[in-house]
């Protein structure tokens, strides 16, 4: 398949979810500028260029953001629980406002935002934030992918695999069907593929990707 190279820009860089997005857009052909703190550049895989900046301050990178042409939001709040409100707007709502500002000061063509599945009957604080950096998102004009995961699966993440045989259940049954399947869990695989599939494939105006189209990604590295 010909696919045209990107230079994509992303924050949350040294995370596991960053890191293994990385890999896979460089082995595709892409390249990568990696935001980092001073002394986490050793997290990163081999063949990014480095951006020295704080993912809480767009204005400590905005500069250097070109001459990306797409921009992915990773940062966000490590195992989020209805405990850490203080900490999404903090976080979560501080690193995507100011992504956004800075993304779209820099002529960014496409910004793929890694958001939260909603509506859903918990983490109520969690959801409103990333909701309103949607809203920020749509007001800024630029073209982008919001993808919409309820739980990703990464390393470590074990105790969310004896919740399978429930959603198990409650996808084959007509009552719970359709809330099951939009907030399922993701695997590490499915999301990268997600991701990697928005920045290769550009929204034009905005496209909202949920977990069931989620799932269906991890056929890009078949």
């Amino acid at each position: 398949m010909n696919r045209q190279p990107r230079c994509v820009f992303i924050t949350g860089s040294t995370g596991y979810m960053g890191r293994s997005l990385i890999a896979e857009l460089l082995r595709r052909g892409h390249q990568v500028r990696a935001l980092a703190r001073t002394g986490s550049e050793g997290k990163l895989p081999p063949g990014c260029q480095v951006v020295f900046g704080d993912a809480l301050n767009g204005d400590s990178y905005a500069a250097s953001i070109q001459p990306a042409d797409t921009f992915v939001q990773l940062v966000g709040v490590a195992h989020p629980s209805p405990s850490k409100a203080a900490e999404f707007r903090t976080i979560d709502f501080a690193s995507a406002s100011g992504a956004i500002k800075a993304a779209s000061g820099a002529g960014i063509q496409h910004f793929v935002y890694l958001s939260v599945a909603q509506p859903a009957p918990m983490m109520k604080a969690y959801i409103e934030v990333r909701s309103e950096c949607e809203a920020l998102l749509r007001r800024s004009g630029m073209n982008a992918t919001v993808l919409r995961p309820w739980y990703v699966l990464g390393p470590g993440h074990r105790w969310p695999y004896v919740l399978l045989p429930m959603y198990w259940l409650m996808e084959r049954l007509p009552s719970t069907r359709e809330g099951a399947r939009r907030l399922g869990l993701v695997t590490l695989a499915q999301m990268k593929g997600a991701l990697v599939d928005a920045v290769e494939n550009p929204s034009r105006g905005l496209r909202i990707v949920e977990v069931p189209e989620i799932r269906a990604s991890a056929g890009l590295f078949a």
